[in-house]
């Protein structure tokens, strides 16, 4: 009996700090509107979780299972660099573009669920945007486009 008792209070323990932790890294994250604006086309307003700090970074869209078109991630760095991302533990096939300070798609690329392979940015980029694979074409948004950066 003690041992259940102890297993279960362990598990308690571990599936509250479980919860913390993605509460942490994924529902605790600031959401905004993105505006885009379209090369030819209207504008586009989209909803992203922005991931500033190193941690959310790190833990970005990892474990969950599904993303809808329209939104997605924007992580933020503090200062343009050459940039790499890596699909750890993340089960959705998401697209990738690669932003410069003044808000200016650079490129965009395909990532695959759980591969490790880095995506390297071609140059230095101050920001990443995250959407499911494919939106980015299916919304007509192209590298030159920009995105109005929330504060």
């Amino acid at each position: 009996m003690n041992f259940r008792i102890r297993t279960r209070g362990l598990w308690i323990v571990f599936l509250a700090g479980s919860l913390v932790r993605c509460g942490a890294g994924v529902s605790a994250r600031d959401t905004r509107k993105l505006v885009i604006e379209r090369g030819g086309g209207e504008p586009l307003v989209m909803q992203v979780e922005i991931a500033r700090t190193e941690e959310e970074r790190a833990w970005g869209l990892m474990y969950r299972r599904s993303l809808e078109d329209g939104k997605g991630m924007l992580f933020i760095y503090e200062r343009e660099d050459n940039l790499s991302f890596w699909m750890s533990n993340t089960y959705i096939p998401l697209s990738i573009a690669f932003i410069s300070s003044d808000g200016r798609i650079l490129e965009i690329h395909d990532m695959e669920p759980l591969n490790l392979n880095s995506v390297r940015s071609g140059g230095k980029a101050r920001y990443a945007l995250e959407v499911p694979q494919g939106w980015f074409g299916r919304a007509g948004i192209t590298p030159g486009d920009r995105l109005e950066i929330p504060d």
